[in-house]
């Protein structure tokens, strides 16, 4: 166990370490200079270009440049954003605590009713619930975010008087605020929830060990429980993971129908502005939450079905 766990640390932290030297990549790769990128295309003094450049050592080679950058980065330090000249952490502090709410309140919605949803739906295959829930689930995964955004703002906001916009003063009104655009992103991901999960529910129940299970007289919660719900448990485990990384990028849109001060909103902003030192810091800290859960995801499974960890990479 502990082998495959060092591979996969040691695996993650290649990967982050590649996506790290693309992200710095993006400042030499923009249209203009570095050092018209980092003035935000806007006009300087002599001192002002004299400061950036010492401040990004844009005279040192490429290389002794990003190795700078990284020995920063590993010290949460990205530099000073362009727009409000504060350190990006800093300003990624701001926006970030609604985008993990958001997400957080979405991810209870999704496997509350996913989950339940898809293991009832499998249990009852060919019967009247399943069409219905096999119908819903088709309608759910054609619903762009968006539309359905505007289409709850018009119902709830417009209609039933309820707050569509901002994300409130914290607390319940922070709650009710989140409400609609998490509902909005759980759309979509409760309707793969529910197809993946009743897929391995049906999976399971064919299984032969099942039908000599009920033979035995086994049934009810027991069978549910320790069998089909154990034994269904990898791709679920495996779709949820899925579901923060998709979480991840489907909130920047969501963020700018509801007007959220998050994470997204922040992305769009920075790119407008040409904000490079925030527009790093917010790749790097994506890449790094992808790896981190496909990481989770992967020690998870083994602990769901310990023969993948054998089947990785010879004996554990």
């Amino acid at each position: 166990m502990m082998r495959f766990i060092a591979r996969r640390l040691v695996a993650s932290v290649g990967l982050v370490a590649v996506v790290s030297f693309l992200v710095f990549a993006l400042l030499h790769l923009s249209p203009g200079s570095p050092l018209t990128t980092l003035l935000g295309g806007q006009d300087a003094s002599e001192e002002q270009i004299a400061a950036v450049v010492r401040e990004h050592h844009l005279d040192d080679p490429f290389l002794a440049q990003y190795w700078r950058w990284l020995a920063g980065v590993v010290q949460f330090d990205f530099g000073r954003s362009t727009v409000s000249h504060t350190p990006a952490m800093s300003r990624i502090a701001e926006f970030a605590p609604v985008s993990a709410q958001l997400t957080a309140l979405t991810l209870v919605i999704v496997v509350l009713i996913g989950i339940p949803l898809g293991m009832a739906a499998g249990l009852r295959r060919g019967k009247a619930f399943d069409r219905a829930t096999s119908f819903l689930t088709v309608i759910g995964m054609s619903s762009p975010p968006f539309a359905t955004g505007v289409l709850l703002i018009y119902v709830f906001g417009v209609g039933l008087g309820m707050p569509v916009f901002g994300a409130g003063d914290g607390g319940i009104d922070r709650l009710r605020h989140l409400v609609l655009p998490a509902v909005t992103l759980s759309v979509v991901l409760i309707a793969l929830v529910v197809r993946q999960t009743r897929a391995a529910v049906l999976d399971v129940t064919r299984q032969d060990y099942l039908t000599f299970v009920r033979a035995r007289g086994l049934g009810g919660s027991r069978v549910l429980v320790h069998y089909v719900l154990r034994n269904s448990a990898l791709p679920v485990v495996t779709t949820v993971g899925i579901l923060i990384i998709q979480l991840t990028a489907g909130t920047v849109l969501v963020e700018s129908v509801f007007s959220l001060p998050g994470i997204g909103t922040l992305m769009v902003e920075s790119v407008e502005a040409k904000d490079m030192p925030v527009i790093q810091a917010l790749c790097l800290l994506i890449a790094v939450v992808v790896v981190l859960t496909n990481l989770l995801v992967d020690l998870l499974s083994t602990l769901v079905d310990p023969r993948i960890r054998t089947g990785a990479g010879g004996t554990a």
